[in-house]
């Protein structure tokens, strides 16, 4: 998984990471794999084809009380793998997951304002704009804002 991030954040300027900034090390890595594993407001998904990794999907949810609730949905899925409906297929999924777990009330996502194709995917599943960040990206000597979407479940 730390190097299909490390391949992906090379194929995009959408991430938050580019290539091989996705720096983890293994056994912590396998510790927090764990951890998600035994959390019942947290889940990680990976799409394989012949045992070969063409996205993942995360919800991750905090265990205080006050934000358990909330969870915090990422994807990335391969460049080679996009625009096949992967990213619907595992959205949708997620989504019913979040409904059914009976902790999660709110998915909450971050995207760059210029990730359009994502955006729109974001909205016919139902999450809403919620805000903008100003400026706090910064790729390829460029700053960019952030759009901040939610879905209340």
């Amino acid at each position: 998984m730390i190097a299909f991030y490390n391949l992906v954040g090379g194929e995009t300027d959408f991430l938050s990471f580019g290539k091989n900034e996705f720096i983890k090390d293994l056994t912590d890595y396998e510790s927090f794999l764990e951890t998600t594993r035994k959390e019942d407001n947290s889940i990680i998904l990976l799409a394989e084809i012949d045992n070969k990794i063409m996205g993942i999907a995360t919800i991750n949810s905090s265990s205080k009380s006050r934000f358990k609730h909330v969870g915090e949905f990422g994807i990335v899925i391969a460049a080679q793998y996009c625009k096949l409906g992967l990213g619907r297929k595992i959205m949708v999924n997620l989504i019913i997951w979040a409904n059914a777990n009976g902790i999660t009330k709110k998915i909450s996502l971050v995207t760059s304002e210029n990730n359009y194709r994502a955006m729109e995917l974001y909205k016919k599943v139902g999450f809403q704009v919620e805000g903008t960040l100003k400026n706090d990206t910064y790729v390829n000597g460029v700053y960019g804002n952030t759009i901040v979407m939610g879905m209340i479940l």
